[in-house]
């Protein structure tokens, strides 16, 4: 299964990860905190890839700083948060 961003015609600073077969992570590690408005865009991206790929589940693998809102709306539109502790 091919994950780069352009085969899914997205931009190419989006990181895909393959967690699994048919299970693709957008990985989103920044330092500043993921608001409504950055799931929105989340959203838009696994909207692409699922019009590619309609089988394929999607993930955010991002760090704990996340509001609340933020993982709800993406629990919503079927898209598991993954959390990952910062490596220093």
């Amino acid at each position: 299964m091919d994950i780069s961003a352009h085969a899914y015609g997205l931009k190419s600073n989006i990181k895909l990860e393959l967690l699994s077969e048919n299970h693709i992570g957008i990985v989103k590690l920044i330092k500043s905190r993921i608001i409504r408005k950055d799931a929105q865009k989340i959203i838009e991206i696994a909207r692409k890839i699922l019009d590619k790929n309609a089988k394929v589940r999607i993930s955010l693998i991002c760090n704990p700083n996340i509001c609340s809102k933020s993982i709800q709306l993406l629990n919503e539109n079927g898209i598991e948060v993954i959390q990952k502790n910062p490596e220093n």
